[in-house]
């Protein structure tokens, strides 16, 4: 019987750790932004507001409309918490795509955005743990 031992080093692993880190955390810096912009300047759909859900628009002050340019203001500081501060960007993100996700579900439509959204949020919360795994001030040696 033989016993299969793995081929790559502890640099390599660190090395695709570190890239799938970077990878995470660029795209939860722009997404957020750009999905925050939006809110602003209707590119991506014609009106933000069809997302929100009666119940939530009731208890919100002012118009749908006036909701959704709250909701880009959250979402541009969350992609900028992303940058600054990943190991609470990351949760931040997580917890926004929660309330999104029961947003949509609530309104018993959307299902398909709801389903992308709680794959964000799974990828937000892996964005999360290796930001936490990475030392606070890491020092590149010089070779």
């Amino acid at each position: 019987m033989t016993t299969t031992t793995s081929t790559s080093s502890p640099s390599a692993t660190r090395l695709g750790t570190e890239r799938a880190y970077l990878l995470l955390r660029t795209v939860f810096t722009i997404a957020p932004i750009a999905f925050g912009l939006d809110k602003f300047f209707n590119l991506l759909t014609d009106d933000w507001a069809v997302y929100l859900a009666p119940w939530v628009n009731d208890i919100v002050p002012g118009t749908a409309h006036q909701a959704m340019l709250a909701v880009g203001v959250i979402e541009i500081v969350a992609g900028l918490v992303v940058a600054i501060a990943p190991r609470f960007g990351g949760p931040l993100v997580a917890a926004w795509l929660a309330g999104i996700i029961v947003n949509l579900i609530t309104m018993g439509e959307y299902y398909d955005i709801a389903l992308r959204d709680f794959g964000l949020l799974v990828a937000a919360l892996a964005l999360t743990l290796l930001a936490w795994d990475r030392p606070q001030n890491r020092v590149q040696a010089v070779s």
